[in-house]
């Protein structure tokens, strides 16, 4: 009998792993970012509404034009002349925006540019992609020296520039200045600058204001944090519109559901209480930032819905398994680049944020 041989996956893929956060059942999930509520109970009973009426043995409206026209009436404000829907480009998640953008401009002999640490899916996509991910490094309070940034550009003309700004896991927003020198280096060697703002709505600034139909700049944002729809899994990107119609050839015919349109459309109707909950996250960061500072970590400033600390007495590990123990899942940030016994906590409401608070002294003491 001939024995069966499996195929082999692709050799730039052989030792790679996959992207998890962990789910473990606990009291309070503080792990992943998410809004820590729901959307006005109107939205859930406009939805099902809307779902009676829906067309189930209907394909969905393949270009998602009207989800895309209501992000460019809410996105407009912030972009120089306006926005349309042809400069929006939607998909299943920021993840699969960022995916169908190294499809397009990135792959096999390409390469992009990240500044470690940062978020993992800019690289983990990029080798998917079979792109090869080129890193710059990042200072002490993890900001990223513009003369640095404009170098490592010149030297290795990537096809594309990651930039997160609020960065993940760190927090920090970059300043305009650092976005527009690297949009400058990037369009110098015929690159795309890809500025993720997945915590857009938490900062004082927005790379929103630098976009141009003639610029190479394109800004990926999502509602699975501001906007408490995680579970829709839906993300966009607004650019210009011949990037927007370049993604929309890699990505697969209608990959967006009917329900996650009509969700999304109803979703931003839904902006002053999504700026309500913006006003009352930053205000429990500054409460939860002043417990720690009473602790015995060091922490980092944010401008996101998260923090990130270190133990200055116990690993990292050890305090992140006490705090389990007590019912609390934070993020174990250990695995990126730098980032030894760093754990980084969601904030919550008052309450998720007091148990936290509570567990993490007896976990450091």
């Amino acid at each position: 009998m001939t024995e069966l041989r499996r195929p082999r996956v692709r050799p730039d893929l052989e030792l790679m792993t996959g992207y998890h956060s962990p789910q473990i059942d606990v009291d309070v999930r503080l792990n992943t970012n998410e809004a820590p509520e729901s959307p006005p109970e109107e939205f859930s009973e406009l939805l099902a509404a809307e779902l009676r009426a829906l067309e189930w043995n209907r394909y969905p409206d393949r270009s998602a034009h009207s989800l895309r026209s209501a992000i460019a009436e809410t996105e407009s404000a912030g972009v120089p002349g306006g926005l349309g829907a042809d400069q929006v480009f939607a998909a299943n998640g920021s993840n699969e925006v960022l995916q169908s953008i190294c499809l397009a401009y990135a792959g096999a002999g390409r390469s992009v540019l990240t500044f470690e640490p940062t978020y993992a899916l800019h690289s983990h996509i990029a080798r998917v992609c079979g792109a090869e991910v080129l890193h710059g490094g990042r200072d002490e309070a993890f900001g990223i020296a513009g003369d640095e940034l404009v170098r490592l550009v010149s030297e290795n003309r990537p096809a594309i520039t990651f930039l997160c700004s609020p960065n993940n896991p760190t927090g920090g927003v970059l300043p305009n200045e650092t976005v527009a020198e690297a949009l400058d280096a990037v369009e110098s060697v015929g690159g795309l600058l890809v500025v993720d703002e997945a915590y857009g709505q938490f900062s004082p600034h927005s790379a929103l204001a630098l976009l141009g139909e003639q610029r190479s700049l394109v800004v990926t944002r999502t509602f699975s944090k501001t906007w408490s729809a995680a579970a829709l899994r839906l993300g966009y990107a607004i650019g210009p519109t011949w990037l927007v119609a370049e993604l929309s050839k890699v990505v697969l015919p209608y990959h967006l559901d009917a329900p996650k349109q009509i969700a999304g459309v109803l979703a931003l109707r839904y902006g002053q209480e999504m700026r309500a909950r913006v006003a009352a996250l930053v205000e429990q960061r500054g409460r939860v930032a002043e417990g720690l500072a009473d602790l015995a970590v060091t922490q980092w400033p944010s401008d996101a819905n998260f923090i990130l600390f270190r133990p200055e007495r116990r690993r990292g590990e050890e305090v992140w398994q006490a705090l389990v123990d007590h019912g609390v899942l934070v993020r174990n940030c250990a695995s990126w680049p730098g980032l030894e016994d760093c754990l980084r906590v969601t904030i919550g409401t008052p309450v998720e944020n007091d148990r936290f608070l509570d567990a993490l002294r007896s976990a450091l003491s």
